[in-house]
């Protein structure tokens, strides 16, 4: 998807006469709808431009009054791609995130045969922020735009426990507490200012629970050669959230806005995690060479998503199955150590390589969503200096391509950085 860079300025005096002397000087009011959902009355302190608007029960969302140049979206209207928007307003950039902090894990031996792992991680992640734009044939050549944008996810903290009954044989247990957020909307507008801008804004809050379940036997082959064999469980169910959307009209040129929120009868919907199946395998050659392949199913068909559907004059906002589909990704890898002890800086540099492939989970329009492939190429590097000797710093590139028949083909390079504690200081002593 292609970026366009985008400079607009607050914009503080509004209505019909103000809109219509910018119209003149070849400039372009606009929202920026999407805002922070706030408690009414607010008492927070609002920027240049910024105003709040009344939504229901006490809640307001906060849009901000902007001018950009008819010269700067020239190439916006005219034109039939797609483009994430870069906004920058006084100077700051409103859409310039790239990276951020992913995930913590630790783990350390209870006693004999039990193991106890803790940490905080990622479930989902939403983030995008673009725009259509079409010409209508009417009369006044008016161009309706739709914006579109998302932010949020969920993320899990989690406790985990290890037992090994018997030699080779491993089976685990993490119980973990899941909650996020997300807020979705899209804004419809008009160039003619008699046409009232449409803004739906869905949000959802969840807080719930979540359980995995491991099983991992090695089987020793030979001296020197190991087979592995592992398999999971994520036990699918609803996690609340009580979804809404907010529907606000709102008239360009006096500000007014009317809004209605669904479920309007009272009625509380429900998220739902689908359930999770995997299985793997990994063969290791004299503790040098590890080659693995896993396979995982995520059971997206029978789970729900909250849908605006308006038939026959009816409107309603209920949850929904057929929106999703089974997801099943293929994974192989690789790792190389030339001798974890030697001398030779290099030889103990553990060197990895991986491939993947993802099958949709979703429909757009009744059509497959992208597909994923990727592929990742890094480094296991050890810290050594006087007191650390087995941490290693992981650092690897991945490039990742999504792909849909007839929607978007999206290449994407990531840089990930890790740090991996392995000190004797989280070993527990056998004698004190």
């Amino acid at each position: 998807m292609k970026t366009f860079q985008l400079t607009a300025e607050p914009r503080t005096v509004l209505g019909k006469k103000a809109s219509k002397a910018l119209r003149n000087d070849e400039k372009i009011p606009v929202v920026l709808n999407g805002g922070k959902i706030v408690d009414l009355p607010y008492a927070g302190t609002l920027e240049e431009g910024q105003k709040v608007v009344e939504l229901c029960n006490n809640k307001g969302i906060i849009t901000t009054d902007l001018t950009v140049t008819a010269e700067a979206v020239r190439k916006l209207i005219y034109s039939p791609d797609i483009f994430a928007i870069e906004l920058t307003v006084n100077g700051v950039k409103k859409n310039a995130k790239n990276a951020d902090f992913e995930y913590i894990i630790a783990g350390f031996r209870v006693f004999r045969h039990f193991g106890l792992s803790f940490g905080y991680l990622p479930y989902s992640n939403i983030g995008y922020s673009y725009f259509t734009t079409e010409k209508l044939n009417d009369a006044n050549s008016t161009t309706t735009s739709n914006i579109y944008s998302g932010s949020g996810g969920l993320h899990q903290v989690y406790l985990g426990l290890g037992w090994s009954p018997f030699k080779g044989l491993s089976i685990g247990v993490n119980g973990g507490y899941l909650y996020g957020n997300y807020t979705k909307s899209l804004v419809n507008s008009f160039s003619n200012s008699t046409i009232n801008t449409i803004q739906k804004t869905a949000t959802a809050d969840v807080e719930s629970y979540k359980v995995d379940f491991g099983l991992q036997y090695a089987l020793r082959l030979s001296k020197k050669d190991e087979m592995t064999f592992g398999a999971t469980y994520s036990l699918g169910h609803k996690i609340g959230g009580k979804p809404t959307l907010n529907i606000v009209s709102i008239n360009p040129t006096t500000q007014v806005a009317d809004t209605v929120s669904y479920p309007k009868d009272g009625t509380r919907l429900h998220l739902e995690m689908p359930t999770v199946i995997g299985a793997g395998i990994m063969y290791s050659h004299n503790n040098s060479l590890r080659v693995c392949a896993d396979y995982t199913l995520q059971k997206w068909g029978k789970v729900e998503e909250p849908e605006y559907r308006s038939e026959n004059g009816v409107v309603s906002y209920a949850m929904r199955s057929g929106m999703y589909k089974d997801r099943h990704r293929v994974t192989l890898g690789a790792e190389y150590c030339p001798g974890e002890y030697n001398r030779h800086f290099l030889n103990r540099v553990r060197y990895r390589v991986g491939v993947s492939y993802a099958t949709p989970y979703y429909y757009i329009n009744g059509i497959e969503g992208p597909k994923e492939l990727s592929a990742s190429l890094g480094f296991g590097i050890p810290i050594m200096n006087s007191w650390n000797n087995r941490s290693i710093l992981n650092i690897s590139g991945q490039w990742v391509r999504r792909s849909a028949a007839e929607y978007i083909m999206e290449n994407t390079f990531r840089i990930n950085i890790g740090l991996t504690f392995n000190e004797r200081w989280f070993a527990k002593w056998k004698v004190q």
